[in-house]
């Protein structure tokens, strides 16, 4: 189903199967679902270092849970009441469903990469002409960067069945689910792929991969997964989402300022949230502008300007990012139907999708988070954004 739609197909085969209107949660547990990857840190470390016991809230383990598919399902039925999803995923599912989903805060920010095969002579997305390329789902932050990218270098993309003719000035789009992509890439069955950590750093340390462009470094400080609850919770129970906040709130800011304890913590060699190794997962957090290859190869250009790091983790979900993104995905080269996005206005989706009030109260309360350097201190909730190549 990934591998023949992506994220419209996965996605669409739900749509009979979604409540319109799912009841709030019964009790004030907290339950957690996440996919293994980085983007889920800040849930994972509100658990592991008890943020949300000092809030007075019980909390079961975190779930992993291997696909989208399963994770969205086990959040409408109330299996899970506080997850992560691609920032398109809430996107299809309030405005293409009905589904009272709200973005409460951003998981993370960067975090992903373009990465392509040793096999390959590809130096800059001009070179990705006449390759062939995987994206973890059509309607992803990583195709839509991508996307950008391509264009800027006079590329076309394209979704063509295997096999066929491309023109140089064509780079040909296919679904991978991102364990499927290193290997791939190792037996060339693909060029390049793009996708969040540590796939990315999976695939340098083992399946010869080469890093062609930090995503981070095009879009400066870019969303990708949001920490995403029931509006119907969160309005029933306000004093209970405000305490579940300040737990992830923390658990951003602590990951913001330990990165490598946290990688380690994450690991499968410390409390195992996620399956890789320490070593794949440190590489996935903290290998960045201190490495002097990917400085000289052009994997990363504007660290000096943009002052971020290979993944992030500031919470405020700026407005402005949220509009580029909706006008985006009616842009962007994908397969399937894209029909709930004719109607969509961004600037109404900045303020439908969002809840800013709870996010807003918990950084108040921990000032701690002014002092990314992605914040601007003048004025700390607004921010304009910033691509290039």
């Amino acid at each position: 189903m990934l591998a023949s739609g992506g994220l419209a197909a996965m996605l669409g085969g739900l749509a009979s199967t979604l409540p319109q209107m799912a009841r709030a949660q019964d009790d004030d547990v907290v339950r957690i679902g996440y996919l293994p990857i980085t983007d889920a840190t800040p849930l994972l470390v509100a658990h592991a270092k008890g943020y949300f016991a000092d809030e007075g809230l019980e909390a079961e383990k975190p779930t992993l849970i291997r696909g989208w598919a399963p994770l969205i399902e086990g959040f409408t039925s109330n299996k899970f009441n506080l997850v992560h999803f691609l920032k398109p995923i809430p996107v299809w599912m309030r405005y293409n469903n009905n589904f009272p989903v709200k973005i409460m805060a951003w998981a993370h920010t960067n975090g992903s990469a373009l990465v392509v095969g040793r096999h390959t002579d590809v130096t800059d997305f001009a070179g990705l002409g006449g390759k062939q390329v995987a994206v973890p789902f059509w309607y992803s932050m990583h195709n839509i960067v991508l996307q950008y990218a391509l264009r800027e270098a006079g590329i076309k993309a394209v979704i063509k069945p295997q096999g066929e003719p491309l023109a140089a000035d064509e780079c040909n789009l296919q679904v991978l689910p991102p364990p499927d992509m290193p290997p791939a890439l190792a037996a060339r069955k693909i060029d390049a792929y793009i996708v969040a950590e540590p796939f990315n750093a999976l695939g340098e340390l083992k399946a010869g991969a080469r890093m062609l462009r930090f995503t981070g470094d095009i879009w400066k400080n870019h969303p990708c997964c949001v920490v995403c609850m029931n509006e119907e919770v969160t309005n029933a129970k306000p004093d209970w989402t405000q305490k579940v906040m300040n737990a992830v709130v923390r658990g951003a800011i602590y990951a913001s300022q330990n990165k490598a304890e946290v990688a380690q913590l994450l690991s499968k060699d410390g409390e195992g949230y996620l399956p890789a190794p320490g070593s794949v997962v440190t590489r996935a957090m903290t290998l960045y502008s201190d490495n002097a290859n990917y400085i000289e190869t052009g994997a990363i250009k504007n660290q000096t300007e943009y002052q971020n790091g290979r993944i992030d983790f500031q919470p405020w979900p700026y407005p402005s990012a949220t509009k580029l993104i909706v006008e985006a995905m009616s842009n962007t080269v994908v397969s399937g139907d894209t029909t709930f996005l004719a109607d969509l206005d961004a600037d109404f989706v900045t303020q439908d999708l969002v809840n800013y009030d709870f996010v807003k109260n918990a950084l108040e309360a921990n000032p701690e988070w002014l002092n990314d350097p992605s914040v601007n201190p003048g004025d700390p909730y607004v921010r304009t954004e910033v691509l290039k190549l």
